[in-house]
């Protein structure tokens, strides 16, 4: 016969007081007016009211005139600086990631075992990630002149912090008993990582790859803004000649070519995971 257990009593269940409907609806409350008065604080501060955003809306009558139509003859030139801006992503990433492949292992605490080295990667790495891709490309600009190649620099110095950090953690997360039992056995360190490390990390370095490869694709847009090259210089370009029509037509192509190129990486990184 099966012993019926008996439920504690709100007296002594221990977990009863923080799940009282009373304690969850004024932790609830008081969030809200801590977010609501920094909201306020913030849009006082700021000049920031719904009339000037309504309005801001009342001009897109005067926006939307001069960027239609479209025009289509500056289709040719557009997709040639498109497919330029397509290899400063490919390029970009893929330095990226070969390059992130040490750097992930020297920055995951459980495969480095010298801390001044990986508190010293990480430092790096954090650097590297909290500084804007445009940021980046005007300092590359500046010393490499305007064109592809800072921008490719930035793109990759941009990709490799990013890597950095979503590989590392993936490695620190792995189960470590298969690599124990290679060091055991008598396999090396790079014996170890390849054998042990890798196949667990797979799925994930090549599914965050592609989710890199994305990001680099509308941050060379960016980018060519400041004189990076590829489509977004031209873009910059035809908006100094006050040409909205062709800027239209760009924002366009770059608009269907970006969601196709993430619904293909997303049936990609789909399969792979």
């Amino acid at each position: 016969m099966v012993k019926e257990m008996n439920k504690p009593s709100l007296a002594e269940d221990k977990y009863a007081p923080m799940l009282s409907p009373w304690r969850v609806k004024s932790k609830i409350a008081i969030i809200f007016f801590i977010v609501l008065f920094f909201l306020f604080f913030s849009s006082t501060r700021t000049g920031v009211d719904f009339g000037t955003l309504l309005s801001g809306l009342s001009n897109m009558g005067q926006i939307t005139d001069k960027l239609l139509p479209p025009n289509w003859g500056i289709v040719g030139p557009a997709m040639e600086r498109l497919i330029e801006t397509i290899h400063m992503a490919i390029i970009a990433t893929t330095f990226a990631v070969l390059v992130v492949i040490p750097v992930s292992l020297l920055a995951a605490q459980n495969i480095n075992s010298n801390k001044i080295v990986y508190n010293i990667t990480r430092f790096i790495m954090n650097i590297l990630r909290t500084i804007p891709d445009i940021v980046l490309a005007v300092i590359f600009v500046g010393l490499f002149g305007i064109g592809v190649f800072g921008g490719i620099v930035a793109l990759f110095v941009f990709s490799l912090g990013i890597l950095a950090k979503l590989i590392s953690e993936t490695i620190e997360s792995i189960d470590m008993e298969p690599v124990e039992a290679m060091r055991a056995s008598g396999a090396s360190t790079i014996q170890a990582i390849a054998f042990a490390v890798v196949p667990q990390v797979l799925p994930q370095f090549s599914s965050f790859s592609l989710y890199v490869f994305e990001i680099n694709v509308r941050a060379s847009v960016v980018i060519g803004l400041v004189g990076a090259g590829g489509i977004g210089n031209l873009m910059m370009t035809r908006f100094g000649f006050n040409d909205y029509n062709s800027v239209f037509t760009i924002i366009i192509i770059i608009f269907v070519v970006v969601v196709l190129i993430e619904y293909i990486s997303g049936k990609i990184r789909e399969a792979i995971v």
